[in-house]
Order: C-alpha cells, then structure tokens, then sequence
C-alpha cells in the first residue's frame, strides 16, 4: 500500500517525533511504500492564500503552490496523522493542512442542486490518527466528547473518505509518562499496522 504519513510538531525530539519514526519504521518493515509529510520540516505555509480562498467556488480550485501535497494525498490508499492535540484541537500546522490541502475538487465535490457533497478520497482505505495529550483521558472523554476525534471522523472522513476505516489512539497525560507506558503505546500502534496487509 501507499502509506502517506503526516506529522506535525515544532521540536525535533518530541514524543510525536518519536512515535512518527516508530510508524514509518513499521510500515517499511511490512514492505508497505511510506512517503513522510513532516509539516514542520518541509516548512509548509498553513496559512490559505487569497488565490486559493477565492478559488474555492470557482471551476478550478488553485492548488499551483500545493500541487505535490494535493499528489500525495490523491495518490494514497493509507493515511497516518501523528499530532500532538493543543487546547483540544488540531495544531495550526496541521490544520492548515486540511484548509489547503483537502480542497474542493480534490477530495470532495461541492453541494449543488443535484445532490449533497460528493466524496472524492475513494482510494483512502485505511486511517490512523496518533495524538497526545497532556490532559487526562476523563476530561477528553467526559467534559469534551472526544472533539478532535469526532472532526476526524465526521467532517472530514465522512465529507472526503467515507469508505475509509479509522483507527484513533490517543495518548494521554503525555508530559509525564514512563518509557513504560510509552513503550506500551507504540505496541498499540503497531497492532493497528498490523492489520493493514501490502
């Protein structure tokens, strides 16, 4: 499988950073093709263009300055995200990423007279999501209904890939956990991946 893998955090030796090259250590160990999208390092602008807002209800949504991106994603059949969650939401990084990159056209069609919005990502079969957090699983759980993860799976896979299987793990109390429970995580990862077959 084409596995895209799309990590976000600005220091180098982060957790995210950690678990990014246990996946793509992973994947390339099942003989899956991995191409990383490592936001920070590519210096990816999150910030959509004036060109590209403009666009969005045009006959053409301007992708010249992310045509790669957009290529990237088009082309694969799996779909990792590795993030930290920040105030129960997406990093800017990667949410720009999703403003930019998921436009209209690529992997969707617009709402019309005709029908609802149209779903375009069908090769996306398989998506994993990797988070941490600092707070503890109840206050995710419990007071926010999980918020990240229901953007995930219900705006944007059920808009783009609704015939996609997500996978969601979620690591809590991020700042200060053992190497153990650390360890213990990433084998959670990999159980995941080990049901996605070349």
């Amino acid at each position: 499988m084409k596995c895209l893998v799309v990590t976000t955090h600005p220091l180098t030796n982060s957790l995210c950073k950690l678990l990014t090259d246990q996946v793509v250590s992973k994947l390339d160990s099942m003989g899956h093709e991995v191409i990383l999208e490592d936001l920070y390092s590519q210096n990816f602008n999150p910030v959509l263009t004036i060109d590209e807002r403009k666009s969005y209800y045009a006959e053409t949504y301007d992708i010249s300055n992310i045509s790669e991106q957009v290529n990237r994603l088009q082309q694969a059949d799996a779909l990792v995200l590795v993030f930290p969650t920040w105030w129960f939401g997406f990093p800017a990084m990667l949410k720009g990423w999703f403003d930019r990159i998921w436009g209209p056209g690529i992997t969707y069609e617009h709402a019309n007279d005709f029908g609802p919005i149209k779903p375009r990502l069908t090769n996306l079969k398989k998506v994993l999501v990797v988070t941490t957090l600092g707070s503890p699983w109840w206050v995710d759980h419990f007071l926010l209904w999980q918020p990240v993860k229901r953007v995930v799976k219900i705006a944007i896979l059920g808009t783009c890939a609704r015939n996609s299987k997500l996978k969601f793990l979620s690591l809590y109390n991020s700042e200060k956990l053992s190497e153990q429970a650390v360890l213990k995580f990433t084998r959670k990862i990999e159980r995941v991946l080990n049901s996605w077959k070349s």
